[in-house]
């Protein structure tokens, strides 16, 4: 090209016409020339990604007269006539063990004694979580309900009929045409699923808005019996929920707080062992509970290992790429004893949001990737005191960053869930503006307080 250039120059004004003249373009030439032209740019334009832009998302806050201290649980746990001394004394274990505060909250069915939660009882608890993220939601980006072209909603141990979806609609008056989807049995991961749903519907309906509504409901699943392996999300599981406003709409583009750049999805159910290790069963006196494997830590980091191994080249620099290359070669080649190259992924994040799962879930990913205590401490903070809220403990901790006025133009987020099946998903997200510290949310009457001194007992 440049050649050319330069002969170009070189020619006079008179050769420069002769030469256009010699080419002999006709109207049907230039006509044929100009239909491919458009044909290849629309091609283009309608092939590139279009991109997904998180305009804003609200957390539940639950009401002070949820809250469930330490010693009114154990106190409940103690008057009830289904747990045994054993059971009470290992949920007091746990307790000190889980990272959990004393202001996490329970839904008002649990704390009548003894709890006798019906369906009324679920759907009610719904209907708070639900209805309040929502409406803060609306207030927040200034959309009506109707404006909603997509609605995802997941819940994963409450699946009535009318679905959840079906109960927002009807409550917002939402359009007849709004495409509704209702997730159930996925799991604590179940809300980066919803999110890659939504994007995927994005792409194909263009200038549209999606809501994501992430939630566990938990008046239905308390355990009433003495496995201890069913015991823990007793001590563990408390009320939340998150509600997302997504969009392709570009006039959104200036005031989205953040845009998605990947969605990694790992599943290790063909792996019996991992298929079991969150599983929904009855007990020998024929009580439903949720059992725990004592191997879903090891099955936890094997599911994240995969996610790595895809999410890395997608995300790290070259330099990190080419050291966990070598890595992998000398292992395979000259000695499989080396220890593996775990690539720094701070390289690559500026911010973690780890799902709030337990306290094992939090320490295990900070030794392995190795964090730092301040890359951890949203997770830990959003334990300790709103604990395990299941897929919306991601939102929870996000805000917890901008309530700590952290979050900059241009930093990266990776959130990493796991779930039941068992599911470890990543989502990555590029802030999209400086963020301001909001002057409400979950955190706002305690972000002060916060980071606190979690004892190691």
């Amino acid at each position: 090209m440049a050649t050319l250039a330069i002969h170009i120059v070189r020619l006079g004004p008179d050769d420069i016409l002769a030469l256009w003249r010699s080419l002999e373009f006709d109207a049907v030439q230039m006509l044929f020339f100009a239909l491919v032209m458009v044909f290849l740019g629309t091609v283009y334009f309608m092939s590139r990604p279009r991109p997904v832009f998180l305009v804003d998302y609200a957390c539940f806050k639950p009401p002070v007269t949820c809250r469930v201290p330490f010693s009114t649980f154990m106190e409940h746990s103690n008057l009830l006539e289904h747990f045994d001394k054993k059971s009470v004394g290992f949920q007091m274990r746990i307790l000190e063990r889980s990272g959990l505060g004393e202001d996490t909250c329970l839904p008002p069915a649990l704390h009548y004694l003894p709890p006798k939660p019906n369906m009324e009882d679920a759907r009610a608890e719904a209907q708070l979580v639900i209805f309040s993220s929502l409406d803060d939601l609306f207030k927040k980006t200034g959309i009506r309900p109707k404006d909603v072209d997509i609605l995802v909603v997941n819940c994963s141990l409450f699946s009535p009929t009318p679905s959840l979806s079906a109960m927002i609609i009807n409550k917002y008056k939402m359009r007849s045409n709004v495409r509704s989807f209702n997730l159930s049995g996925m799991g604590c991961s179940a809300g980066l699923i919803s999110v890659d749903l939504a994007r995927d519907m994005l792409q194909v309906h263009p200038n549209s808005y999606a809501v994501v509504v992430s939630t566990e409901i938990i008046s239905p699943n308390w355990y009433a019996g003495n496995e201890r392996s069913m015991l823990l999300p007793n001590c563990l599981f408390r009320m939340g929920g998150a509600a997302i406003l997504l969009s392709n709409r570009r006039r959104e583009r200036s005031r989205a707080k953040y845009r998605l750049l990947h969605v990694v999805r790992t599943h290790k159910g063909a792996e019996d062992r991992a298929y079991k290790c969150v599983y929904e069963e009855e007990d020998k006196a024929g009580k439903v509970g949720i059992s725990l494997s004592k191997d879903l830590m090891v099955i936890a980091g094997e599911a994240l290992k995969s996610n790595i191994t895809t999410i890395g080249p997608l995300v790290l620099p070259a330099s990190e790429q080419l050291l966990f290359v070598f890595s992998l070669i000398g292992r395979k080649i000259f000695n499989p004893n080396w220890r593996p190259y775990i690539p720094d992924f701070k390289q690559a994040f500026e911010h973690f949001c780890i799902h709030a799962g337990g306290r094992a879930v939090i320490d295990e990913l900070e030794k392995n990737l190795q964090l730092s205590a301040q890359h951890v401490e949203a997770s830990r903070m959003t334990l300790h005191r709103f604990g395990n809220t299941s897929s919306s403990s991601l939102w929870y901790e996000l805000s917890y960053i901008e309530s700590k006025g952290r979050m900059k133009k241009g930093d990266r987020v990776w959130q990493i869930a796991f779930g039941s099946g068992f599911k470890c998903n990543s989502a990555v997200w590029k802030c999209n503006r400086s963020i301001k510290v909001p002057v409400d949310g979950p955190w706002s009457d305690c972000i002060q307080k916060y980071p606190v001194y979690i004892p190691d007992v």
